[in-house]
């Protein structure tokens, strides 16, 4: 049976309306009988409100550890929050007006009730960093229960802010049970993260195909008609770090076709600029829906992810890519990028703001077809090897139910006692 919505505090439950898909929140018992495990994920923005890759990564990793017992609720933040509870496959979500927002980090008034009765109902805390009010949140919310945070970007520029926000960030990191880190390379070149070695868990993002619609035929036509085929497409929030200026430079004056899927706060900037360096073969597609997406993807000659700063962590869109054969254009930051992408195996891998870089690259995949072939036959071996749901699954659930069962064991005593 799907999870029964629960009031927090003095609210009423809002009749659900978020659309069921073939996966259900249930409370299906794992094989050694025990209750299901309850887990706390906390992010400062959450479906249906505008999306991004981590809020992607969050319902991945949601489904992936259904299977294993594990029940999910989702703690976010809202401009629109109402309804306030929300039914979805991975779990229910429960918003909290949002009422200031400073550098892309959400505050609310209202919140802390709210996370307090969350708190106590999960057996594990999952936050996801960066996001300063969460270090509010655990600071006044009395969380009593195993803390783990997915470290999941350095704060790059925001340094102004860092200044006065560091003391916080350091009690909050030295509060968690244990840090993820969702690559190799962003473990090792973190400064913060080295601090953290003793506790540091490293657990890459994965995905399930299954997870994905299929595009109808209309959607398909749709696609095809606006966009064609053989275009390079980047799909995501439209950010200061996502280097889609250098991409507009690479593009222009040339034949290569590129899709830029999303919206954000530079969208407009980045529209003047395309109009003005290459406006017969730049198109900007706005927020698509999943179907969409799987669409634009298989039409695509390949992903182009030009990020340019470390606030790119990993490239949820280089996975979806690598998912459905595609080959990858990334560039090398540190991070999580050139992890899931490596050069000259899935994809190539150039240097940031680097434009002939990024055009010599793109014009490599559109004059060797068969090159760009045995990537994307190579990105989807790598994904399944290392980034599909059922490793995610098992190393997230391992480590849950090993933080929680000190917790779950010592309630366990007390139930009988009633009886």
């Amino acid at each position: 049976m799907p999870e029964p919505i629960e009031p927090l505090a003095s609210e009423q439950p809002q009749q659900p309306h978020a659309p069921q898909t073939q996966q259900q929140d249930t409370q299906q018992l794992p094989n050694d009988g025990q209750r299901p495990l309850r887990v706390l994920q906390v992010y400062r923005t959450y479906f249906p409100d505008p999306q991004g890759g981590l809020q992607e990564a969050i319902r991945q990793a949601c489904l992936a550890t259904h299977p294993h017992g594990i029940r999910h609720r989702i703690f976010t933040l809202s401009p629109r929050a109402e309804p306030r509870i929300i039914r979805r496959p991975e779990g229910l979500v429960y918003r909290a007006n949002q009422h200031l927002e400073i550098t892309s980090s959400g505050f609310s008034l209202s919140a802390l009730g709210p996370f307090r009765a969350l708190v106590r109902w999960a057996d594990i805390v999952h936050y996801h960093f960066p996001w300063p009010f969460a270090d509010v949140l655990d600071l006044f919310g009395k969380v009593d229960k195993p803390r783990i945070i997915t470290y999941h970007s350095d704060i790059v520029r925001q340094q102004l802010w860092l200044r006065f926000y560091r003391p916080l960030m350091w009690h909050f990191l030295s509060q968690a049970d244990r840090i993820i880190a969702t690559s190799p390379a962003y473990a090792e070149s973190s400064q913060v993260l080295q601090h953290y070695r003793a506790k540091l868990e490293i657990i890459p993002l994965g995905l399930d195909p299954t997870a994905y619609p299929r595009p109808s035929p209309r959607q398909r036509e749709a696609i095809e008609a606006r966009f064609g085929h053989g275009y390079f497409l980047f799909v995501g929030v439209l950010r200061y770090y996502k280097g889609l200026d250098t991409l507009i430079q690479a593009a222009a004056g040339t034949s290569l076709k590129v899709v830029i899927a999303g919206d954000g706060p530079e969208r407009a900037r980045l529209q003047q600029l395309a109009h003005q360096a290459a406006p017969s073969n730049i198109q900007f597609a706005g927020i698509v829906s999943d179907a969409e997406k799987v669409a634009l993807i298989r039409n695509c000659r390949g992903i182009v992810f030009p990020s340019n700063a470390r606030s790119e962590a990993f490239g949820i869109t280089l996975l979806e890519g690598a998912m459905l054969k595609r080959p990858l254009i990334c560039t090398e930051l540190g991070t999580g990028t050139s992890f899931v992408n490596q050069h000259n195996e899935t994809g190539l891998v150039v240097q940031p703001n680097d434009p002939q870089g990024l055009r010599a690259a793109m014009l490599s995949l559109t004059t060797d077809p068969t090159r760009a072939e045995a990537f994307g036959s190579a990105a989807h071996a790598r994904f399944q090897q290392l980034f599909a749901a059922q490793p995610l699954g098992q190393q997230l659930a391992a480590l849950y139910r090993q933080l929680a069962r000190p917790a779950v064991q010592a309630q366990a005593p007390a139930k009988k006692a009633k009886k």
